[in-house]
């Protein structure tokens, strides 16, 4: 599926966010939209067009970008310390489990390059992913938001850390936990959630839904029966294809509301997707966002501006190299 062009993209916030800011009892720094107005105007335009152009490459760009932007906030906050090499001395987050399949680092690399060119020593990564992240929502079809901007790139990375993300496998109570840490509530982690309408998963992600589930049922009960045999056929008990998986939702490669009217049927792909809905806390919430996608936008764009904001501090770098620390 192509990728729906930056034209059609629904804008939201356009005013409201012009100058907006956030804070949190996990941040120190106060972020601005008008951020590089003055020592980097162009910053925006560079970010938005290599990662356009990386996009029509290679259509997997914006569901990993999204990911990487989530994955980078969730650990040490929005610190860009998803983007640092490991080192002889120390395997760092991208080479952890979870962010062995992100890949699109390069796209930022890219970015980085050429702002490096443009404006030395002046964005941050950590800025530069949150640039992407909302390219990759509005290209793909999704609402667009004014960036708050003012990280500064952290030093450390673990890939031990990493185990600290939400599995596919946690129920609501874990999720509520794990957000709350982050200072995001039940709404929020339902609508981040929906960032998972991009993308496509491996069989090990959700292989143990449709093979001996529990002593009671081979299949999850909360699977439909019809999606359940669709993973069966391409997940078989015995998978030689390291590469076989499934969709995050039918229509993968746009941004929209209908990983939501999956959940409702039954057809969410993770055990924790489909959790949200057996759970009287949130199947309210996707109940609504399956029947109003302006709804599901606004609140993702919030949701979006509080994640951004997790871990901000005014201690940090602005990395001339994303790989490594200065």
């Amino acid at each position: 599926m192509a990728l729906l062009p930056y034209s059609g993209c629904i804008v939201l916030c356009a005013t409201i966010f012009l100058f907006f800011t956030l804070s949190s009892s996990m941040s120190q720094a106060e972020l601005d939209a008008h951020y590089y107005d003055k020592t980097c105007p162009q910053a925006e335009n560079i970010i938005s067009d290599t990662v356009l152009s990386a996009s029509k490459f290679d259509p997997k760009v914006p569901a990993r970008i999204l990911r990487m932007f989530f994955h980078d906030c969730f650990i040490r906050g929005c610190d860009a310390s998803i983007l640092l090499d490991s080192t002889p001395k120390n395997l760092a987050e991208k080479d952890g489990p979870p962010n062995l399949s992100v890949h699109s680092f390069y796209v930022i690399d890219e970015a980085k390059t050429k702002l490096e060119k443009a404006c030395p020593h002046t964005v941050s990564c950590a800025d530069i992913i949150a640039i992407a992240a909302r390219d990759v929502v509005a290209l793909s079809g999704g609402p667009s938001w004014n960036v708050l901007k003012g990280r500064k790139d952290g030093r450390v990375s673990k890939a031990s850390e990493t185990v600290n993300l939400p599995a596919p496998t946690l129920n609501v109570n874990q999720l509520i936990k794990s957000f709350a840490k982050r200072g995001l509530g039940v709404k929020d982690m339902v609508t981040l959630s929906g960032g998972h309408t991009l993308g496509f998963s491996h069989c090990s992600s959700f292989q143990a839904r449709v093979h001996n589930f529990s002593l009671l049922h081979a299949i999850d009960p909360s699977l439909n029966t019809e999606f359940a045999l669709d993973l069966i056929r391409k997940c078989p008990k015995v998978n030689t294809n390291p590469n076989a998986g499934h969709f995050l939702d039918s229509t993968s490669s746009v941004f929209d509301n209908d990983y939501y009217r999956q959940l409702v049927v039954g057809k969410g792909l993770f055990s924790s997707d489909e959790s949200l809905v057996g759970d009287q806390r949130t199947r309210w919430i996707v109940e609504a966002f399956a029947k109003d996608q302006g709804l599901f936008f606004g609140e993702f764009v919030a949701s979006m501006l509080k994640l951004g904001n997790v871990g901000v501090s005014e201690n940090g770098e602005v990395r001339l190299n994303c790989k490594v620390v200065n």
